[in-house]
Formats: C-alpha cells, sequence, structure tokens
C-alpha cells in the first residue's frame, strides 16, 4: 500500500499527511478497493492544462485529472494531478478555504476510481455528497 503526494512545479502546504493517507486508504477499502499504489501530484493551472491537451484532447483549465492505471481488479494503481491554481480560485469563488477545496480535490479523485461520476447532474450531486460526507468524517478524525 502507498499513497504519496508530490508535486510537479507548485508545492502545498498539506498538514496531517499520514492521517490523510490512512482516511483515504479506510475509505477506498470500505468502497472494494485497496491502494497498490496512489500517487497525487500538485502543479499549476499550465502543467495540468498540458496534461489535458496531451492525454484528454481536451483544451480548458481543469482542477483535477485522474488515471486509472490498475491492471488487477480491485488493487488501485492511479495517478491523481491537481491544479493548486485551480483550488485557490475555485476556494475564493465557494467561499470556503483552501484546505477544504484541496481536501475536496483530494477525495473527488479517490471517488472517481470508485466509480463516482460527475458529468451528468444527478451524478454530480452524488459525487457532491460524497465528498462533503468524506470531508466531515476527515475533518472530525483529526480534530
Amino acid at each position: 500500500m502507498s499513497i504519496s503526494f508530490n508535486h510537479a512545479d507548485k508545492k502545498v502546504s498539506l498538514t496531517q499527511r499520514n492521517a490523510l493517507k490512512l482516511f483515504i486508504t479506510k475509505a477506498l477499502r470500505k468502497e472494494g478497493l485497496i491502494i497498490a499504489d496512489l500517487q497525487y501530484v500538485f502543479c499549476s493551472d499550465k502543467y495540468l492544462l498540458d496534461i489535458n491537451r496531451q492525454f484528454l484532447d481536451h483544451d480548458y483549465y481543469t482542477d483535477i485529472i485522474s488515471f486509472d492505471l490498475s491492471e488487477v481488479k480491485g488493487q488501485l494503481v492511479a495517478e491523481v494531478y491537481i491544479s493548486i491554481d485551480r483550488v485557490k480560485d475555485n476556494a475564493k469563488q465557494l467561499g470556503a478555504t483552501i484546505k477544504e477545496e484541496l481536501l475536496r480535490v483530494i477525495f473527488h479523485g479517490a471517488l472517481h476510481f470508485c466509480g463516482y461520476k460527475d458529468k451528468k447532474p444527478k451524478d454530480a450531486t452524488i459525487m457532491r455528497t460524497m465528498e462533503n460526507k468524506w470531508i466531515k468524517s476527515y475533518l472530525k478524525s483529526t480534530s
């Protein structure tokens, strides 16, 4: 089991990393996934835009891109790229703290690997409900 938090071209202050890793591990296990290797990479808008163009043929900014690289069902191997620029802007627009918004996108990526979607309004509502549930549970466990 391995979860790592890395940076490409943007650093982020992420406190209680071990507690966060443990929470993600337990949450994914409840959803039926065992983590083999899960890497979070923090980056800039530009860095993530390049990935979006190269791998998804999208020409727009986004806050997160997740890649499921798993070869064995139930054993997660994945990468999650998170734009710190978008996280900061989203937090400001939503009236949230940067910490809350960062947790939201970290959990959002993990939830995608569990099969949650967000393209249709109904799916986005379910995704947001799960994000909020995980944020609340995580913050309660670390307070």
